[in-house]
């Protein structure tokens, strides 16, 4: 890490549209958590097993954990999204390749939020609804999207450093 340059990067327009998808998908996990809580029984589901059915209860007030784990991840990897020179990269990092290196992996931190701002949404949701539980398909899907997203910025970063 000494060494490396520190660069601001630029948002291009895209990147400030995921931002404020991000941004308004947070909001909404918000308000459709306070809207609900009066709602709510006073037991509801905590827990979803590999299933995706529910192995757990707890008070109503455990629904607010969602969107703060939300919050929390949203606002950690936004700050964290300001120092890229701090970043693990697939190669070194100098003058000619920093601004490259630095945006793909901002990036990829930008579509990882909203992805887990959509996970925890969704676990919201289908909380607040207390159906029967989740698909058998939801962890499949929320965990196969982060590793194919994570993995195509690697691959991305790796093609990058050849230019």
């Amino acid at each position: 890490m000494r060494g490396r340059p520190r660069i601001e990067i630029r948002l291009t327009v895209t990147n400030k549209i995921v931002e404020l998808i991000g941004w308004m998908a947070l909001l909404m996990i918000w308000i459709l958590t306070i809207t609900s809580y009066s709602n709510l029984p006073d037991i509801i589901p905590t827990h979803y097993n590999r299933a995706g059915h529910v192995d757990g209860f707890g008070n109503k007030v455990n629904i607010m954990i969602l969107p703060i784990l939300a919050t929390l991840f949203f606002i950690g990897l936004t700050i964290l999204n300001r120092f890229p020179h701090i970043f693990n990269y697939p190669t070194k990092i100098n003058k000619d390749n920093a601004i490259r290196q630095y945006t793909n992996m901002t990036r990829m931190n930008r579509y990882l939020k909203l992805v887990f701002v959509i996970i925890f949404g969704l676990l919201d949701y289908k909380t607040i609804q207390s159906a029967d539980g989740l698909s058998v398909w939801f962890l499949p899907l929320t965990t196969g999207s982060i590793f194919i997203l994570i993995a195509y910025f690697i691959i991305k970063s790796y093609n990058t450093k050849q230019r």
